[in-house]
């Protein structure tokens, strides 16, 4: 049971751990704090979004949606690693969990089932919501692995907790199912590692860092009826390179539109055939370099 972080002391922590931290808009005032409580904390819970692509996940998470109002989170860890910071006080991200796993956090001890949705978890966790669609196929870069664990030690080390005051949102409310795609037991062992050492302190000063591209999401994702920015992204970038072939857009849904243009950029690269059926692959998306969104 602990006061939480000023938003000066979380940055620090997070930083003096290794990360490298983007402050997003007026993170630092804004909250829920004028719906209840915001402590005292008692652990660090983690979450997927059910979203991809950087800018249009960090702005839902500060924003929140008709139903549920931002911020959604105190932090957002994308798949290059980053943690971009949306929130500092009480987030919906936890909704109501069991309070026997508070009592358990709290202890520090064995989780039980979580079975009951009666206790406030907004008032009493950090919440990180990591990008992913949780879909069990989405991967999980290393980089945006290593990135969950450094930022859920770094808020543990600054209160003086063990891995054991980290769960997920699974393990707290009835029915949820993220993060999905690796077990907490096994970022929890990361953590108890992590803390068993000195942080990495804050990565060096250097020159602006390079543009960030979206990661290959898999061919699986380009399915037609799925809609993302991605996929608007990816229009643009075709367009920029001559292999547009859009009456109108491009826009967030892949189509029939999408596969043409994206063929010709496979030709473009000298693909033939069932080499160049519209379907990107690695080596080609690669290539395109389609921007962080």
């Amino acid at each position: 049971m602990a006061t939480p972080l000023t938003a000066d002391k979380l940055l620090k922590a997070l930083r003096d751990e290794g990360l490298r931290v983007v402050e997003h808009r007026s993170w630092r005032t804004h909250n829920r704090n004028h719906k209840g409580a915001w402590g005292p904390v008692n652990g660090v819970m983690i979450h997927h979004t059910v979203s991809s692509g950087t800018r249009s996940s960090v702005e839902l998470c500060y924003n929140g949606h008709s139903t549920l109002p931002g911020p959604l989170c105190h932090g957002v860890i994308v798949k290059d690693g980053s943690v971009h910071l949306v929130g500092n006080g009480r987030a919906n991200h936890a909704g109501l969990g069991d309070d026997d796993v508070l009592r358990a956090v709290i202890n520090e001890s064995a989780l039980p089932a979580d079975n009951e949705a009666n206790t406030d978890g907004n008032r009493h966790f950090y919440g990180f919501e990591c990008v992913n669609l949780g879909d069990g196929k989405d991967p999980w870069p290393a980089a945006q692995l290593l990135a969950i664990e450094k930022a859920a030690a770094a808020v543990c080390r600054a209160h003086g907790w063990t891995q054991r005051s980290v769960i997920g949102h699974k393990e707290w409310q009835p029915g949820k199912i993220d993060p999905r795609g690796f077990t907490m037991d096994s970022m929890r062992a990361r953590i108890a590692g992590r803390l068993g050492r000195r942080p990495d302190g804050p990565p060096p000063a250097g020159p602006k860092p390079p543009a960030r591209y979206e990661p290959f999401p898999g061919a699986a994702f380009f399915a037609t009826g799925r809609r993302s920015a991605v996929i608007t992204a990816m229009g643009k970038r075709l367009v920029a390179e001559g292999c547009g072939r859009y009456q109108v857009g491009p826009g967030p849904e892949w189509t029939e539109a999408d596969r043409t243009s994206y063929a010709a950029w496979q030709r473009k690269l000298g693909y033939s055939g069932g080499d160049a059926d519209g379907i990107p692959g690695k080596a080609s998306w690669e290539k395109l370099k389609v921007p962080n969104v």
